[in-house]
């Protein structure tokens, strides 16, 4: 019955309750659309960090992550590569040579990360292959082919079948150089990763710098699931003895695993912020409410109704108020939430600055249950809230002085 009347009671003066219904919708789509959105952007950038960069999981020798010495390499690589793939949900396994060195053309040089891998296998951990836009990934070059990123071969103004000239330190400490030809050009939309990473055949850095046939610097891990890889890091452990530093994708790029988290904080704290700014309003209203009947409150409480009862209904009012409210725009956030779930945000006209950071251009929002729960719990909480001083006003009004009022 309290809730009945309390329905009743919001639709007396229809215009001022369909403001603020519209009011709290319009600031809950917006919290719901932005919160997707940059959930989208963060997710859509771990995913090109594990896919692209890393991989989910990684194995080094102790010490080498810190000094990337190139006699520090984990001497059974091979063995160790073949245990791995045995493991359930493991997909791929790739051994690597990974060397700080120079990478020059005819007219400039530039400090690069390079990376001697198994094409077959590294196809299996990373998507580079895909991202060829000119050129093919380690075909059309008979000797020493080398894949590079765009950004890299516009600063060395090189293209496909062009020559350039790594020069590295070998086994024995010696400087070296090797004549390489550019088999295919990659772009990734990151910049930064695309200007100092390249791509050699292992075997021909090995004979390059004289390196042990079954060692590896790095031993990159690609598996099925995320959910699996607390299950999948332990048993690459045990693998290994406990002897090398195994590490998943959170550790080895920890300001990812922080992006998750400060973009979750971030998008509450805004919707925080609007729900404060609607409060004032609800309260506004609410206020108005019960001045306006002043004597129909008292009346209430004349005829027995107690306190307790009057107080409920002006609390439910102020809830259903910003539920109605709440509800529209998180229906309509969802829906649009959804709708870029398949239809991306473009961005395009900022894709400069936004490559430079390692972010795409076109953003595919993410809706998370989860947040849609908790907005659902914010707007009770500030429809309680609102409504506690007006309910509070409301009690302080003396039934007889409340009856004489015209």
């Amino acid at each position: 019955m309290l809730f009945s009347i309390s329905w009743r009671n919001i639709w007396r003066n229809k215009a001022r309750s369909l403001v603020i219904i519209f009011s709290v919708a319009l600031g809950i789509f917006a919290g719901v659309i932005s919160g997707a959105f940059f959930k989208g952007m963060a997710d859509q950038r771990i995913q090109k960090v594990i896919k692209t960069e890393l991989s989910y999981i990684q194995v080094h020798n102790p010490g080498f992550e810190q000094t990337s010495d190139f006699a520090n390499y984990i001497s059974n690589a091979k063995e160790l590569s073949d245990e791995i793939r045995l493991i359930p949900n493991v997909i791929g396994v790739s051994r690597r040579i990974s060397i700080q060195s120079m990478a020059a053309s005819a007219e400039t040089a530039s400090g690069v990360l390079i990376s001697g891998v198994f094409p077959e296998d590294e196809e299996t951990v990373t998507n580079i292959s895909t991202k060829i836009i000119d050129g093919e990934y380690f075909k059309g070059i008979a000797r020493n082919p080398v894949v590079i990123g765009k950004k890299l071969a516009e600063k060395l103004n090189v293209k496909v079948r062009s020559k350039i000239v790594i020069t590295i330190q070998d086994m024995d400490n010696n400087i070296t150089s090797g004549a390489f030809r550019v088999a295919g050009i990659y772009s990734t939309d990151n910049n930064m990763f695309d200007e100092a990473n390249i791509y050699v055949r292992f075997s021909d850095i090995q004979k390059l710098t004289n390196f042990p046939a079954n060692a590896a610097h790095e031993i990159a891990i690609n598996i099925a699931d995320n959910k699996d890889l607390p299950i999948i890091l332990d048993e690459v452990k045990n693998i290994s003895d406990n002897k090398l530093d195994v590490k998943t994708w959170k550790e080895l790029s920890p300001e990812m695993n922080y992006l998750t988290e400060a973009m979750d904080m971030y998008m509450y704290i805004f919707i925080i912020i609007i729900l404060l700014a609607l409060l004032f309003g609800i309260i506004n209203t609410m206020l108005m409410v019960v001045m306006e009947r002043t004597k129909e409150l008292g009346m209430l409480m004349a005829i027995g109704m107690n306190k307790i009862r009057i107080f409920s209904m002006i609390v439910l009012e102020s809830v259903l108020l910003s539920l109605t409210g709440g509800g529209v725009g998180i229906i309509i956030g969802g829906l649009s939430a959804k709708y870029g779930e398949t239809h991306p945000i473009d961005l395009s006209m900022w894709a400069q600055g936004y490559q430079q950071l390692g972010y795409d251009a076109f953003v595919y929002t993410q809706l998370d249950s989860t947040m849609l729960i908790n907005i659902t719990i914010l707007v009770i909480a500030t429809g309680i809230i609102a409504a506690i001083y007006p309910a509070y006003k409301a009690l302080k009004n003396d039934p007889a002085d409340a009856l004489r009022i015209e």
